[in-house]
């Protein structure tokens, strides 16, 4: 009797009971979007199942709607009669109310503070002496990033670079185009690496257990590629970015933008050197069975912490007969997997993470360019990691 207790899984199930999936080729289906109108396509040839689904094309992991599928076939030839579903339920937390509300009413006016502080780091740049002379790079910066949080235009967000000059939070309002201009620069991209890490140290005290994944945002550009080979409408390009997080407090400590087939594994051995390398001490790390590799678990071991990454269903003990931490990490998933999966679980906190920036700071870059997007993204988890920090103000009296 098959058991299934994945989400996607389940979801999968209940579509393909649920709705109506037509065939419309030899290996082509039409699945209903689970949460509203229109369909999506999904491929079942004999090669790796593919979907047009942003899940599927973001992620590069099996969706719901290939599970629909699989599902379906399945119902079609009578071979779904021993299945059985495990409910998955829902664990809610406790809020700090008081301390909740008081971060949330004084965010606005202390994130400019905060934001000023953070961007005194940056070195200005040599002004040779000759013609206009150069914007403040730390004063533009603040601008673009105070520009992000408040997913203003850029002309309709002038109004706040003139109020931070009232302020004396700056010395000069820029241009709006001056924004722009900076986005664009690739020079830009390590510094605002910098004030990342920068934005998450004042955590570091409180973060030991970490959890890593992905996720797509949306872009204004239009991809052709959907369209030309699975016959369907045109779809909006992604940028992926890789985050690694803190589960306690759901800080950034680390980003990485990639393009949007990429996969996820490879992405983990630099994100967790560079945060050990910032001073994080990394006891556990939660990902995905996506990071399931014997050169993740090693890079997690070195550093001294444990990797809880679910083992695949075609990987055994024997898969790595070289590493012994594989074999002790298997038996111990395979055979106490209730305990295992408590820590697993703290993984959710990633996709807590996305959830929070996509709706405070918007799910679509409003950028043209790829380096633009990038610099983009990175402002949109800054600000996130700021707004953490004030929550945490209250909340552990930091």
């Amino acid at each position: 009797m098959e058991q299934i207790t994945d989400a996607r899984q389940m979801r999968g199930l209940e579509i393909a009971q649920n709705s109506r999936i037509e065939q419309i080729d030899l290996n082509l289906y039409k699945v209903p979007a689970q949460g509203g109108s229109g369909t999506y396509t999904v491929n079942f040839g004999e090669h790796e199942p593919t979907c047009d689904c942003p899940d599927c094309q973001t992620r590069g992991i099996k969706c719901k709607h290939q599970w629909a599928v699989e599902y379906f076939i399945k119902l079609e030839k009578g071979e779904f009669e021993n299945m059985t579903t495990t409910k998955v339920i829902k664990i809610t937390y406790p809020q700090n109310w008081p301390a909740y509300n008081r971060a949330q009413t004084s965010e606005i006016r202390m994130f400019d503070n905060l934001l000023k502080d953070l961007v005194q780091g940056i070195e200005e740049p040599l002004n040779e002496g000759r013609g206009r002379p150069s914007l403040s790079l730390r004063e533009t910066l603040f601008c673009v990033i105070q520009k992000v949080y408040s997913q203003l235009s850029q002309r309709r967000a002038h109004t706040l670079y003139k109020n931070a000059q009232e302020k004396q939070q700056i010395g000069h309002a820029p241009h709006f185009n001056a924004i722009g201009k900076l986005l664009n620069r690739e020079d830009i991209t390590p510094i605002l690496h910098d004030l990342l890490t920068l934005s998450a140290l004042p955590l570091r005290s409180v973060e030991t257990h970490f959890a890593i994944d992905s996720s797509g945002f949306r872009t204004t550009q239009f991809n052709e590629y959907c369209r030309y080979k699975h016959h369907t409408r045109s779809e909006h390009k992604w940028v992926k970015a890789h985050i690694l997080i803190g589960t306690k407090t759901n800080v950034v400590v680390g980003a990485k933008m990639t393009a949007d087939n990429t996969g996820d594994s490879k992405e983990l051995t630099a994100l967790v050197k560079k945060a050990n390398e910032n001073g994080f001490r990394i006891d556990e790390l939660s990902a995905d069975k996506a990071y399931a590799s014997k050169e993740n678990y090693k890079a997690i071991d070195d550093l001294g912490g444990v990797p809880y990454i679910p083992f695949r269903s075609n990987m055994t003990g024997k898969s790595y007969s070289g590493s012994t931490l594989w074999k002790k990490m298997y038996h111990y998933f395979k055979f106490n997997q209730e305990e295992f999966m408590q820590h697993y679980h703290r993984r959710s906190n990633v996709e807590t993470v996305f959830h929070m920036v996509k709706m405070k700071f918007g799910d679509k870059l409003k950028s043209k360019n790829r380096i633009a997007q990038e610099n983009e993204l990175l402002c949109k988890f800054i600000a996130h990691n700021i707004c953490v920090l004030i929550q945490e103000m209250y909340e552990l009296g930091l």
